[in-house]
């Protein structure tokens, strides 16, 4: 075996057909009570207190791509075989030490020694093929199964104790990425129902959930890793923004997330990254928007910088791609489009003269509440787009009435439409974009063209820096030729910290809080 290269940890292919894997039924949901010890504090000092905008619905480590659900699960319950750095990008070891693709369609995973279960029994092969399996069960309908392997064709073999193999029906070059999403959990656990109470290996286990009210953890003594800084982590949820941070504020809670700037967390306020980009999808293929020189009108009339400042904040950066940095096909060339209304009256000028109806009214589709002062935001570029020279009116609705937008089948009898849009991508490489949003036939895609579509084609199949520099190409292609997006803005992210806890969140945290990362800070 050898240890996993970058290349080896950058592969990917296209996912193609699925199939039912067949698991064996054993025990049902597991109880709360654990065999191992454990040293889960009620010392206040012991105990780190963190507020949620949502309860989860679910604790189900599968489900771990739901948002309240992954902050909980991932990473703090569950780990995977690998783990992405969400900084760097880069595949890090966890419960899997060293893998290689050691055929076309195979993976050979090196497992970890003397990692214990939270009920006290062993991490093997066994329970790594019984946790990929169930995962990926039709019956199961788990989150993590339709989001990272499509249709994928899965199957496992316990070559012994500490050795997996991994083989899909078609090459798969970024398998062990996919795999740093799907938590290990024992045999005992149930396949024909999802958990309530789960069991996982990280460095702390389920203790109790009060049924909308908290739910907390304690820390696993026989952990494998570094044991955490706090014994005791009891997660709250309130829905209110202002709420949250007061909770802070008022030594109620030690870290807040999911926080506005105005919501009053003060000094407690910590900004950073992340990796959500907002955007304004074009109807690429209707008049007068199949034009291009309207849609580089559209991306000239936006005043990126005015919309930054007053709509987000200042948080965040100027996006330029679907794909943002530190996800393996960011395009680091492409430069965020200039504010230029002179030059998007005269496009819309000149192509009015040639013809296009540029007084066809163009509907842009909003989504209430999507982020922060969303319809604000609509009514910004609403005016821009009007001053340069467009029939444009806003229409705003709620989730429903904005995913019939998004996903095809669109309504076709509407006109053309400008799709208020936010992605982001934590799997972290662009196949987890491309084809989707991008690709003619993407079930959130509005527009492509053949050329893009085989662009995309062909780097699913690379792996390593010809796959970076395969999709990074993909994407220029995109900004330069079919301009179907009008990019806006990376938004920033605010959390609230007690002064009690030293935190540095990460692009990721959004959906992966790992509390072992959250340090006593010295008195």
């Amino acid at each position: 075996m050898t240890s996993p290269s970058r290349t080896q940890r950058t592969q990917r292919t296209r996912r193609t057909a699925g199939a039912a894997l067949a698991v064996t039924a054993l025990l049902g949901t597991q109880a709360c009570a654990m065999d191992t010890q454990s040293t889960g504090s009620t010392d206040p000092a012991d105990t780190i207190r963190i507020v949620l905008k949502d309860e989860p619905p679910t604790l189900e480590t599968c489900q771990g791509s739901q948002n309240s659900t992954g902050l909980v699960t991932r990473s703090n319950i569950a780990e995977g075989l690998t783990s992405r750095d969400a900084d760097t990008g880069e595949l890090d070891p966890a419960l899997a030490t060293e893998w290689e693709q050691t055929s076309a369609t195979t993976w050979t995973f090196t497992l970890r020694d003397g990692v214990s279960f939270h009920d006290g029994s062993a991490f093997n092969a066994e329970a790594a093929a019984y946790s990929i399996e169930r995962a990926l069960l039709p019956e199961m309908a788990c989150d993590v199964a339709g989001q990272f392997f499509g249709d994928q064709t899965v199957t496992t073999e316990a070559v012994d104790a500490d050795t997996l193999e991994v083989t899909t029906a078609t090459p798969d070059p970024i398998l062990p990425l996919r795999l740093s999403f799907v938590g290990i959990v024992p045999t005992t656990t149930d396949n024909t129902a999802k958990v309530r109470e789960p069991i996982g290996t990280g460095p702390y286990r389920f203790k109790e959930w009060q049924a909308g009210t908290s739910l907390s953890l304690e820390r696993f003594d026989d952990y494998w890793g570094e044991a955490p800084d706090f014994g005791t982590v009891q997660y709250l949820w309130r829905s209110e923004g202002t709420i949250r941070a007061a909770m802070v504020t008022n030594d109620e809670a030690d870290v807040a997330i999911t926080l506005a700037p105005e919501d009053g967390a003060g000094d407690a306020a910590v900004q950073y990254k992340t990796n959500e980009v907002t955007y304004m999808r074009m109807d690429a293929g209707i008049p007068p928007l199949d034009d291009p020189r309207i849609r580089e009108a559209v991306n000239y009339a936006l005043d990126k910088e005015g919309l930054l400042a007053s709509i987000f904040a200042g948080q965040g950066q100027l996006a330029t791609q679907l794909v943002p940095e530190g996800v393996i096909g960011h395009n680091p060339e492409i430069e965020p489009w200039p504010y230029n209304m002179d030059r998007a009256k005269q496009l819309i000028a000149e192509a009015k003269a040639d013809g296009v109806p540029v007084d066809e009214k163009i509907t842009i589709i909003g989504r209430t509440g999507f982020y922060p002062k969303a319809d604000e935001a609509m009514e910004i570029v609403q005016n821009s787009l009007t001053e340069a020279g467009l029939n444009v009116e806003v229409q705003m609705g709620d989730v429903n009435t904005w995913l019939q937008h998004l996903l095809r089948p669109v309504p076709t009898d509407f006109g053309p439409r400008l799709l208020m849009g936010m992605h982001g991508n934590q799997a972290g490489d662009a196949s987890f974009t491309m084809a989707n949003n991008l690709g003619s036939d993407g079930s959130q895609s509005s527009y492509g063209t053949d050329e893009l579509d085989e662009m995309i084609a062909a780097a699913e199949v690379a792996s390593g820096d010809e796959r970076q520099d395969a999709f990074a190409e993909a994407l220029a292609y995109q900004d330069e030729a079919i301009l179907r997006d009008a990019m806006m803005v990376q938004v920033g992210a605010t959390l609230a910290l007690s002064p009690k806890v030293d935190y540095e969140p990460t692009t990721a945290t959004g959906d992966e809080m790992r509390v072992a990362d959250m340090h006593k800070t010295t008195p």
